[in-house]
């Protein structure tokens, strides 16, 4: 697969080798696939960096793959040589907290999806736990504005390479999705594992007003 053959944001001049040693991040806003993409890159042979201490549930029936001390990224980075060659999740406000010194290269996963489909997702999270969302124009403009000054930060950046995974594209073009991030990820991993996690049954939240007793998003 060529370079060209997908859009990549390769910043700086940081180099990286195929014995990877860089933390792959995999990066979004919360219910944009992000548990997903970590599902995929564990099949293909990227161990992921997780504790296992928030339990799988009917929103994320296969687990949330998160990391605890990833919350404390701020006051304490002393874990982070644990994720060279491997995968963690972190959540868009706390990719900037990464430290930028030279010490640590990043391969960045930035999970896309409409905006729509992320509230609707986690309206009906927030109602399964008996919470109300905030209002939904004021978050969709404030979440797309995070998004926005990530992308723009992460441009600016020597020690990151960003790739961009759109959700739909994730689930429709399966195969090409897992090629592209086997070719940004210096490849040799196993696309075809990868290729199978990837169910679309459990795309259930498609950004509409769900009918009385419809499924939920079943994805994050």
């Amino acid at each position: 697969m060529s370079a060209s053959s997908f859009v990549a944001v390769l910043t700086g001049s940081a180099e990286y080798s195929k014995a990877m040693d860089f933390i792959t991040v995999v990066s979004g806003l919360p219910r944009s696939g992000t548990s997903l993409m970590m599902q995929m890159l564990k099949a293909g042979g990227i161990p992921p960096l997780t504790d296992n201490l928030r339990a799988p549930d009917e929103n994320n029936p296969r687990g949330y793959f998160e990391f605890e001390p990833v919350k404390r990224l701020r006051a304490d980075q002393s874990w982070l040589d644990q994720a060279r060659g491997r995968a963690v999740k972190i959540i868009h406000l706390l990719v900037r907290e990464l430290p930028i010194d030279g010490r640590f290269q990043y391969r960045v996963i930035l999970m896309k999806r409409p905006m729509e489909e992320i509230l609707a997702s986690q309206r009906v999270m927030l109602e399964g736990e008996g919470k109300t969302s905030g209002d939904s124009n004021l978050l969709a403009k404030t979440f797309q504005d995070q998004l926005s000054q990530l992308e723009e930060w992460l441009r600016g950046q020597p020690h990151f390479a960003m790739v961009a995974v759109n959700y739909h594209d994730l689930l429709q073009n399966t195969a090409a999705t897992a090629d592209k991030i086997d070719y940004f990820l210096g490849g040799g991993f196993d696309v075809d594992a990868m290729t199978r996690v990837v169910d679309p049954a459990l795309y259930r939240q498609r950004g509409r007003a769900r009918p009385t007793g419809a499924p939920s998003s079943k994805i994050d």
